[in-house]
Protein backbone atom coordinates (compact mmCIF):
# COMPACT_ATOMS: atom_id res chain seq x y z
CA UNK A 1 0.00 0.00 0.00
CA UNK A 2 0.93 3.34 -0.85
CA UNK A 3 0.51 4.52 2.71
CA UNK A 4 3.53 2.09 4.16
CA UNK A 5 5.65 4.86 3.38
CA UNK A 6 4.58 7.19 5.47
CA UNK A 7 3.11 4.79 8.28
CA UNK A 8 7.22 3.06 8.09
CA UNK A 9 8.44 7.11 8.42
CA UNK A 10 6.19 7.35 11.69
CA UNK A 11 8.09 3.96 13.11
CA UNK A 12 11.49 5.07 12.74
CA UNK A 13 10.69 8.83 14.14
CA UNK A 14 8.28 10.24 16.79
CA UNK A 15 5.27 12.13 15.80
CA UNK A 16 6.10 15.37 14.74
CA UNK A 17 5.40 18.95 15.62
CA UNK A 18 2.55 19.69 13.85
CA UNK A 19 -1.08 19.18 14.48
CA UNK A 20 -4.23 19.76 12.74
CA UNK A 21 -7.92 19.92 12.82
CA UNK A 22 -9.19 18.51 9.24
CA UNK A 23 -12.85 18.28 8.30
CA UNK A 24 -14.06 16.11 5.35
CA UNK A 25 -16.55 17.69 3.20
CA UNK A 26 -18.31 16.14 -0.27
CA UNK A 27 -21.58 14.71 -1.30
CA UNK A 28 -22.95 12.08 -0.21
CA UNK A 29 -21.22 8.74 -1.89
CA UNK A 30 -17.87 11.16 -2.75
CA UNK A 31 -15.86 8.82 -0.80
CA UNK A 32 -15.44 10.56 2.52
CA UNK A 33 -15.39 7.64 4.89
CA UNK A 34 -13.30 5.38 2.58
CA UNK A 35 -10.98 8.05 2.57
CA UNK A 36 -10.75 8.54 6.39
CA UNK A 37 -10.53 4.64 6.74
CA UNK A 38 -7.46 4.68 3.97
CA UNK A 39 -5.41 7.46 5.54
CA UNK A 40 -5.86 6.22 9.14
CA UNK A 41 -5.00 2.48 8.52
CA UNK A 42 -7.93 1.43 10.46
CA UNK A 43 -11.86 0.90 10.04
CA UNK A 44 -13.07 4.62 11.40
CA UNK A 45 -15.82 5.30 9.60
CA UNK A 46 -18.58 2.77 7.96
CA UNK A 47 -18.60 2.37 4.43
CA UNK A 48 -21.15 1.20 2.10
CA UNK A 49 -22.53 2.16 -1.34
CA UNK A 50 -25.71 3.33 -0.05
CA UNK A 51 -25.38 7.14 0.08
CA UNK A 52 -25.91 9.12 3.18
CA UNK A 53 -24.60 6.31 5.55
CA UNK A 54 -22.27 8.57 7.80
CA UNK A 55 -24.63 10.68 10.19
CA UNK A 56 -22.34 11.62 13.08
CA UNK A 57 -18.82 13.75 13.04
CA UNK A 58 -16.26 10.71 12.67
CA UNK A 59 -12.96 11.45 13.94
CA UNK A 60 -9.97 9.57 12.63
CA UNK A 61 -6.66 10.04 13.22
CA UNK A 62 -3.43 9.85 10.95
CA UNK A 63 0.05 10.21 12.61
CA UNK A 64 3.57 10.37 11.00
CA UNK A 65 6.67 12.15 11.17
CA UNK A 66 5.51 15.09 10.41
CA UNK A 67 2.88 15.50 12.79
CA UNK A 68 -0.46 14.69 13.39
CA UNK A 69 -4.16 15.24 11.48
CA UNK A 70 -7.76 14.63 13.46
CA UNK A 71 -9.86 14.34 10.41
CA UNK A 72 -13.69 14.99 10.71
CA UNK A 73 -15.63 12.50 8.35
CA UNK A 74 -18.79 14.77 8.18
CA UNK A 75 -22.23 13.11 6.93
CA UNK A 76 -22.57 13.76 3.19
CA UNK A 77 -23.74 17.73 2.03
CA UNK A 78 -27.00 17.87 -0.26
CA UNK A 79 -30.30 19.82 -0.74
CA UNK A 80 -33.49 18.14 1.39
CA UNK A 81 -35.45 19.55 4.11
CA UNK A 82 -36.26 16.29 6.01
CA UNK A 83 -35.53 17.03 9.39
CA UNK A 84 -32.95 14.62 9.83
CA UNK A 85 -30.45 15.70 6.58
CA UNK A 86 -30.87 19.26 7.79
CA UNK A 87 -30.03 18.24 11.05
CA UNK A 88 -26.84 16.42 9.15
CA UNK A 89 -25.90 19.42 7.64
CA UNK A 90 -26.09 21.68 10.22
CA UNK A 91 -23.28 19.25 11.53
CA UNK A 92 -21.33 20.01 8.17
CA UNK A 93 -21.69 24.01 8.73
CA UNK A 94 -20.59 23.42 12.60
CA UNK A 95 -16.99 21.53 11.84
CA UNK A 96 -15.87 24.05 8.91
CA UNK A 97 -16.26 26.79 11.09
CA UNK A 98 -13.99 24.85 13.88
CA UNK A 99 -11.26 23.32 11.48
CA UNK A 100 -7.75 24.38 10.90
CA UNK A 101 -8.12 22.97 7.13
CA UNK A 102 -10.53 21.57 4.96
CA UNK A 103 -10.32 18.59 3.38
CA UNK A 104 -13.33 18.47 0.07
CA UNK A 105 -13.58 14.86 -1.20
CA UNK A 106 -15.68 15.28 -5.13
CA UNK A 107 -16.38 12.35 -7.00
CA UNK A 108 -14.82 12.37 -10.77
CA UNK A 109 -16.95 10.29 -11.64
CA UNK A 110 -20.51 12.23 -11.04
CA UNK A 111 -21.07 15.70 -13.29
CA UNK A 112 -20.37 18.54 -10.93
CA UNK A 113 -24.25 19.70 -10.80
CA UNK A 114 -26.09 21.64 -8.32
CA UNK A 115 -25.65 19.94 -5.08
CA UNK A 116 -21.47 20.49 -5.65
CA UNK A 117 -22.39 23.98 -6.25
CA UNK A 118 -24.02 24.40 -2.67
CA UNK A 119 -20.66 22.73 -0.88
CA UNK A 120 -18.08 25.17 -3.09
CA UNK A 121 -20.88 28.05 -1.69
CA UNK A 122 -19.77 26.86 1.58
CA UNK A 123 -15.78 26.93 1.29
CA UNK A 124 -15.62 30.29 -0.46
CA UNK A 125 -13.47 32.23 2.05
CA UNK A 126 -11.92 28.96 3.10
CA UNK A 127 -9.81 28.11 0.00
CA UNK A 128 -6.31 29.14 1.55
CA UNK A 129 -7.15 26.17 4.14
CA UNK A 130 -8.64 23.85 1.56
CA UNK A 131 -7.47 20.37 -0.25
CA UNK A 132 -9.55 19.22 -2.77
CA UNK A 133 -9.39 15.85 -3.74
CA UNK A 134 -10.71 13.84 -6.79
CA UNK A 135 -12.20 10.89 -5.93
CA UNK A 136 -12.43 7.21 -7.91
CA UNK A 137 -10.05 8.05 -10.45
CA UNK A 138 -9.34 4.30 -11.00
CA UNK A 139 -13.21 3.89 -12.27
CA UNK A 140 -14.02 4.28 -16.25
CA UNK A 141 -15.84 7.30 -16.15
CA UNK A 142 -14.24 8.81 -13.89
CA UNK A 143 -13.44 13.04 -15.82
CA UNK A 144 -11.21 14.76 -13.56
CA UNK A 145 -10.29 17.46 -15.99
CA UNK A 146 -13.92 18.65 -15.78
CA UNK A 147 -14.03 18.96 -12.25
CA UNK A 148 -11.07 20.57 -12.01
CA UNK A 149 -12.40 23.48 -14.68
CA UNK A 150 -15.66 23.38 -12.16
CA UNK A 151 -13.44 24.03 -9.20
CA UNK A 152 -11.77 27.25 -11.02
CA UNK A 153 -14.68 28.39 -11.58
CA UNK A 154 -16.55 27.80 -8.47
CA UNK A 155 -13.26 28.48 -6.16
CA UNK A 156 -10.89 30.53 -8.56
CA UNK A 157 -8.86 31.11 -4.94
CA UNK A 158 -8.35 27.23 -4.45
CA UNK A 159 -4.23 27.15 -5.43
CA UNK A 160 -4.07 24.28 -8.33
CA UNK A 161 -1.11 22.62 -6.44
CA UNK A 162 -3.84 21.58 -3.34
CA UNK A 163 -6.25 19.81 -6.09
CA UNK A 164 -5.25 16.23 -6.49
CA UNK A 165 -6.08 13.01 -8.61
CA UNK A 166 -6.86 10.34 -6.34
CA UNK A 167 -8.26 6.61 -5.67
CA UNK A 168 -9.38 6.39 -2.24
CA UNK A 169 -10.43 2.96 -2.57
CA UNK A 170 -6.87 1.82 -4.24
CA UNK A 171 -4.73 3.95 -1.66
CA UNK A 172 -3.49 6.31 -4.83
CA UNK A 173 -2.95 9.44 -4.27
CA UNK A 174 -3.21 9.73 -0.34
CA UNK A 175 0.12 10.53 0.55
CA UNK A 176 0.22 13.63 -1.82
CA UNK A 177 -3.04 14.57 -0.40
CA UNK A 178 -2.00 14.16 3.60
CA UNK A 179 1.51 16.10 2.65
CA UNK A 180 -0.68 19.12 1.17
CA UNK A 181 -2.20 18.93 4.61
CA UNK A 182 0.62 18.92 6.56
CA UNK A 183 2.41 21.88 4.73
CA UNK A 184 -1.08 23.56 5.80
CA UNK A 185 -1.14 22.53 9.41
CA UNK A 186 0.61 24.56 12.62
CA UNK A 187 2.50 24.05 14.77
CA UNK A 188 0.82 23.52 17.93
CA UNK A 189 0.32 20.31 20.52
CA UNK A 190 -0.94 17.37 19.25
CA UNK A 191 -4.71 16.45 20.61
CA UNK A 192 -4.29 12.72 21.17
CA UNK A 193 -2.00 10.18 22.28
CA UNK A 194 -0.09 8.79 18.81
CA UNK A 195 -1.61 5.61 19.72
CA UNK A 196 -4.83 6.69 19.14
CA UNK A 197 -6.90 6.48 15.46
CA UNK A 198 -9.84 7.51 16.56
CA UNK A 199 -11.37 9.19 19.75
CA UNK A 200 -14.94 7.42 19.19
CA UNK A 201 -16.19 5.58 22.64
CA UNK A 202 -16.33 1.29 22.48
CA UNK A 203 -20.62 1.61 22.32
CA UNK A 204 -20.15 3.75 19.58
CA UNK A 205 -17.77 1.60 17.49
CA UNK A 206 -20.11 -1.13 17.79
CA UNK A 207 -23.12 0.33 16.90
CA UNK A 208 -21.27 1.43 13.69
CA UNK A 209 -20.37 -1.67 13.14
CA UNK A 210 -23.56 -3.41 13.09
CA UNK A 211 -25.22 -0.67 11.44
CA UNK A 212 -22.53 -1.57 8.61
CA UNK A 213 -23.80 -4.83 8.30
CA UNK A 214 -26.90 -4.19 8.25
CA UNK A 215 -27.39 -1.56 5.40
CA UNK A 216 -25.38 -3.38 3.29
CA UNK A 217 -27.65 -6.34 2.93
CA UNK A 218 -31.19 -4.37 3.48
CA UNK A 219 -32.70 -3.47 0.18
CA UNK A 220 -34.24 -0.33 -0.54
CA UNK A 221 -35.23 2.45 1.96
CA UNK A 222 -34.85 -0.36 5.09
CA UNK A 223 -30.71 1.43 4.97
CA UNK A 224 -32.15 4.83 6.00
CA UNK A 225 -34.76 3.84 8.90
CA UNK A 226 -32.39 2.07 10.90
CA UNK A 227 -30.30 2.61 13.60
CA UNK A 228 -28.46 0.78 16.59
CA UNK A 229 -29.50 1.01 20.34
CA UNK A 230 -26.90 -0.72 22.42
CA UNK A 231 -28.45 -1.77 25.48
CA UNK A 232 -25.78 -3.38 27.67
CA UNK A 233 -22.25 -3.43 27.81
CA UNK A 234 -20.19 -5.69 29.96
CA UNK A 235 -16.68 -7.10 30.67
CA UNK A 236 -16.79 -10.86 31.60
CA UNK A 237 -13.30 -11.56 31.47
CA UNK A 238 -10.19 -9.51 30.53
CA UNK A 239 -10.43 -11.20 27.08
CA UNK A 240 -14.72 -10.83 26.37
CA UNK A 241 -17.20 -8.50 26.50
CA UNK A 242 -20.67 -9.56 26.31
CA UNK A 243 -23.00 -6.56 24.58
CA UNK A 244 -26.95 -6.63 23.89
CA UNK A 245 -27.82 -4.51 20.84
CA UNK A 246 -31.06 -3.39 19.07
CA UNK A 247 -31.62 -3.05 15.58
CA UNK A 248 -34.37 -0.27 15.25
CA UNK A 249 -36.84 0.23 12.69
CA UNK A 250 -39.62 2.71 12.12
CA UNK A 251 -42.38 0.81 11.01
CA UNK A 252 -43.74 -3.11 12.68
CA UNK A 253 -43.56 -4.14 9.02
CA UNK A 254 -39.54 -3.20 8.94
CA UNK A 255 -39.25 -5.79 11.39
CA UNK A 256 -39.91 -8.79 9.99
CA UNK A 257 -37.20 -7.25 6.93
CA UNK A 258 -35.04 -7.04 8.98
CA UNK A 259 -35.12 -10.78 10.97
CA UNK A 260 -35.41 -12.86 7.46
CA UNK A 261 -36.78 -15.73 7.15
CA UNK A 262 -35.97 -18.35 9.47
CA UNK A 263 -33.96 -15.50 10.91
CA UNK A 264 -31.54 -15.59 8.69
CA UNK A 265 -30.77 -12.44 7.92
CA UNK A 266 -30.50 -10.97 11.84
CA UNK A 267 -27.72 -14.01 11.83
CA UNK A 268 -25.89 -13.22 9.35
CA UNK A 269 -25.33 -9.32 10.52
CA UNK A 270 -24.97 -10.85 14.09
CA UNK A 271 -22.53 -13.36 12.68
CA UNK A 272 -20.38 -10.57 10.07
CA UNK A 273 -20.85 -7.78 12.79
CA UNK A 274 -18.77 -10.18 15.39
CA UNK A 275 -16.34 -11.06 12.75
CA UNK A 276 -15.47 -6.97 12.17
CA UNK A 277 -15.59 -5.98 16.09
CA UNK A 278 -12.45 -8.92 16.03
CA UNK A 279 -10.44 -6.86 13.90
CA UNK A 280 -11.09 -3.93 16.08
CA UNK A 281 -10.80 -4.45 19.46
CA UNK A 282 -8.21 -6.71 21.05
CA UNK A 283 -11.46 -8.77 23.08
CA UNK A 284 -13.88 -10.88 21.81
CA UNK A 285 -17.49 -9.60 21.58
CA UNK A 286 -20.15 -11.55 21.98
CA UNK A 287 -23.23 -10.00 20.74
CA UNK A 288 -26.85 -10.23 21.12
CA UNK A 289 -28.74 -8.38 18.69
CA UNK A 290 -31.88 -8.11 17.99
CA UNK A 291 -34.58 -6.29 16.25
CA UNK A 292 -37.04 -3.49 17.60
CA UNK A 293 -40.05 -0.91 16.79
CA UNK A 294 -39.32 2.71 17.54
CA UNK A 295 -41.94 3.99 15.67
CA UNK A 296 -41.13 7.34 13.09
CA UNK A 297 -38.08 8.08 15.12
CA UNK A 298 -36.62 10.28 11.93
CA UNK A 299 -39.26 12.46 12.91
CA UNK A 300 -38.42 12.51 16.93
CA UNK A 301 -36.57 15.49 17.80
CA UNK A 302 -35.20 13.83 21.14
CA UNK A 303 -34.11 10.53 19.31
CA UNK A 304 -32.55 12.78 16.62
CA UNK A 305 -30.45 15.20 19.12
CA UNK A 306 -29.25 11.90 20.74
CA UNK A 307 -27.80 9.99 17.15
CA UNK A 308 -27.13 12.87 15.53
CA UNK A 309 -23.75 14.87 16.97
Amino acid sequence: MENMNLESEQKESTVGDKTALVTIIGRPSAGKSTFLNTASGEMVSIVSSIPQTTRNAIRGIVNTSLGQLVFVDTPGYHESNKKMNLKMRNIVADQLANADSILYVVDSTRPCGDEEKLITELLKGHEKKTVAALNKIDEKNSNPSATRVFLSKQLPELSEKNIFDVSAKNDEGINDVLRALYELAPVAPHLYPEEFYTDQEVDFRIAEVIREQAINRLDQEIPHCVYVQIADMEMRSPTKMWCRAFLCVEKESQKGIVIGKGAQMIKTIRVESIKQLRKIFDYKIDLDLQVKVDKNWRQNDLRLNKLLK
